[in-house]
């Protein structure tokens, strides 16, 4: 069993879609996962497999529209992300939670 008190990251059950004109696309369908303190996590898979949209999701970065977050939590520290406003994720992003995008030379 976990102990909530080492927790730092928990995602459950996130779901995020894009609206197209094609119909719906699931970029990201029930992911799950926790971050205890001290511990790292990688997300690896096939190009196209939804790692970039699942970390955009956890920042509340995914473009809407026409993606959206549409089920799950992200819960950083006891405070569920996806329940904040726009001024508070502001907060949040860069102090609490960062993100390396895809070319870490021209990041970094």
């Amino acid at each position: 069993m976990t102990d909530k008190s080492d927790l730092v990251l928990e995602v459950k059950n996130l779901k995020t879609v894009f609206f197209t004109n094609s119909g719906l696309f699931k970029a990201v369908d029930d992911v799950s996962f926790t971050v205890k303190r001290g511990e790292t996590l990688a997300i690896v898979g096939e190009s196209g497999c939804g790692k970039s949209v699942t970390a955009l999701s956890l920042m509340r970065l995914v473009p809407d529209p026409p993606g959206r977050i549409v089920g799950g939590s992200v819960t950083l520290e006891g405070t569920d992300l996806l329940t904040l406003d726009e001024a508070e994720m502001r907060a949040v992003r860069g102090n609490r939670i960062s993100m390396i995008f895809q070319e870490p030379m021209t990041s970094l």
